[in-house]
């Protein structure tokens, strides 16, 4: 899923708020530091799901016969494949 620049900086904004708030938690960095490194890994974590979109869905256009997107079967399909690269990939 692509997110947008802004969308992605206001999440890394209100991460980082949201772990000053917790009084167990101190930073040992500046605050700005801990939201570009929260940005970092929101990136990863949507390249890595958009990689796992798109093997589930070539595990489902690699089948005999065509199946439509949209449909029961489809999703079923989809929804096994997308929790079999997650488990292979180990998150």
């Amino acid at each position: 899923m692509r997110i947008s620049r802004d969308k992605l900086n206001k999440l890394a904004h209100t991460i980082a708020d949201a772990l000053a708030d917790i009084d167990e938690v101190d930073f040992h960095e500046d605050r700005n530091t801990i939201r570009q490194e929260a940005r970092k890994i929101l990136e990863q974590l949507l390249t890595e799901e958009t990689r796992i979109d798109q093997a589930a869905r070539l595990k489902i256009s690699s089948q005999r016969r065509i199946i439509q997107e949209g449909t029961a079967e489809w999703d079923i399909l989809y929804r096994k494949y997308y929790n079999e690269e997650v488990r292979r990939i180990g998150i």
